[in-house]
């Protein structure tokens, strides 16, 4: 699962009302051809609208924040990214798991870095268990994160913990207390990757800066329409993740 974030983790003075993290989650026996296909795509950017095969298609800097890539025609620049979530919707093997923080009704003490990637790391393991991802399976698969650089020490140490100690709350009805059930499907520490060189990064900054974007768009997102892509992600939805959210989103 190649796994990366849209908005900030701070709850006082933040300049973000939500935060998200988005899973891109694809079988290793599906991992050649996926690379093959995001290459071709590149080269259709290239060839079209001038987009380099090595500048990062880094949706929220692509929008506000060009940079060099300025040179590219705004509504082209989001043209790209509309044309980005199409292509990985098209890939019938790929899995999108997020999970949104809503962060205006937490208390001073919340840990929104942690509770997000708690609940990832969770859904990840326990559609691992049941095999619910959809494309190829071996007879006893694992899984393995891949996170664009972030908070990479508490990381590790999150999910170190939640082999060893890991308390889920009973369901409704069930009363109180909790049972340990510990993650044993994700192999490994989380090995991080820069998403200027890897465009599977890329491909999950996309799906959560679209999730961003249809929970607290942009004036430009809104009156352009982009505020509506993130649906065009439908194909590849884990909506197992949920049982409450159409879009398999797991919100807190």
């Amino acid at each position: 699962m190649y796994v990366d974030e849209s908005g900030d983790c701070g709850l006082a003075n933040s300049p973000s009302s939500h935060f998200v993290l988005s899973g891109l989650v694809l079988h290793e026996l599906r991992w050649q051809e996926t690379l093959d296909a995001m290459l071709e795509f590149r080269r259709r950017m290239k060839r079209t609208f001038g987009l380099l095969m090595r500048e990062e298609i880094h949706a929220s800097h692509m929008i506000s924040k060009p940079g060099p890539m300025v040179r590219i025609k705004r509504n082209d620049r989001l043209t790209i990214i509309r044309h980005f979530a199409d292509e990985l919707a098209a890939m019938g093997h790929l899995n999108l798991l997020s999970v949104v923080v809503d962060k205006s009704n937490k208390s001073p003490d919340y840990d929104v870095f942690a509770n997000a990637w708690r609940a990832l790391i969770q859904r990840f393991e326990n559609t691992l268990l049941n095999r619910n991802f959809q494309g190829p399976h071996n007879a006893d698969d694992r899984g393995i994160l891949f996170p664009d650089a972030t908070d990479t020490k508490k990381l590790v140490l999150l999910l170190r913990q939640m082999r060893r100690f890991n308390p889920i709350p009973h369901q409704a009805g069930q009363g109180p207390g909790y049972r340990n059930i510990l993650v044993k499907y994700i192999v490994e520490d989380p090995s991080f990757r820069n998403s200027a060189s890897s465009y599977f990064i890329q491909a999950a900054d996309l799906a959560a800066f679209l999730l961003y974007q249809q929970e607290a768009p942009s004036a430009y997102m809104r009156r352009k329409g982009g505020h509506r892509f993130y649906t065009r992600l439908a194909p590849i939805f884990c909506k197992v993740a949920s049982r409450t959210d159409p879009q398999g989103v797991v919100r807190l």
